[in-house]
């Protein structure tokens, strides 16, 4: 048997969109299943996303701290954005989002992983990058605005997020995939062996 996410399309014998929002909507299907039966399926339709682990020549990982209404929590996050326009190169986004919500630039780009956040309710797919090589954005600082205007930034030791994340501290889905995907590569073939930053992400196509 191979292990290996597979795409697949059941049929759909109706469809309506009850809920549009400003980047989100909801969707309701009526989907066949294997045994015939016809079941309603509803799910949040997202445009995609990027996230950003950025590490440092000290081996640490750059944090923002930000509320979260739906949770009703200040998370710790890494950088991270929604991909605003169709067919946006995903690279390019990431690298927007580490300026506006970090004023840092990077070097050195990978792919750390994809991810599909709550596949039994969102379509929502987000491409973790690793940044390395940091330096100070030029410039001025991007205006925030919103739930931004109250981050706060840290930078912290790769060990001692991993503890954060197994003692159930922080919480977040990017940062905590990111960082145990990055220890996973350290252990097994190596920074250099990731995915390069263009590579295929079939769950949102891109033009170079």
């Amino acid at each position: 048997m191979t292990i290996k996410d597979t795409p697949e399309e059941w049929e759909v014998r109706g469809t309506a969109t009850p809920f549009k929002g400003n980047k989100t909507s909801v969707r309701t299907d009526d989907v066949v299943m294997p045994d015939g039966s016809v079941v309603r399926r509803d799910y949040q339709v997202h445009p995609g996303s990027v996230a950003v682990l950025a590490l440092d020549e000290e081996d640490r990982v750059l944090l923002i701290n930000q509320y979260r209404h739906p949770v009703r929590h200040k998370l710790w996050e890494i950088p991270a954005g929604l991909l605003d326009v169709p067919g946006e190169n995903p690279l390019h986004a990431a690298q927007r989002e580490l300026y506006e919500e970090a004023h840092v630039k990077a070097e050195d780009w990978r792919v750390l992983a994809d991810v599909y956040t709550t596949p039994g309710g969102c379509d929502e797919a987000v491409r973790i990058f690793l940044a390395r090589d940091l330096a100070e954005a030029e410039g001025e600082r991007f205006e925030t605005e919103h739930e931004e205007q109250d981050m706060r930034y840290a930078r912290v030791p790769v060990d001692e997020l991993v503890r954060l994340v197994l003692a159930g501290d922080v919480h977040n889905n990017c940062l905590v995939v990111g960082v145990l995907s990055l220890v996973a590569a350290r252990g097994g073939e190596g920074l250099d062996a990731l995915r390069p930053a263009d590579a295929p992400w079939p769950a949102r196509p891109f033009s170079a």
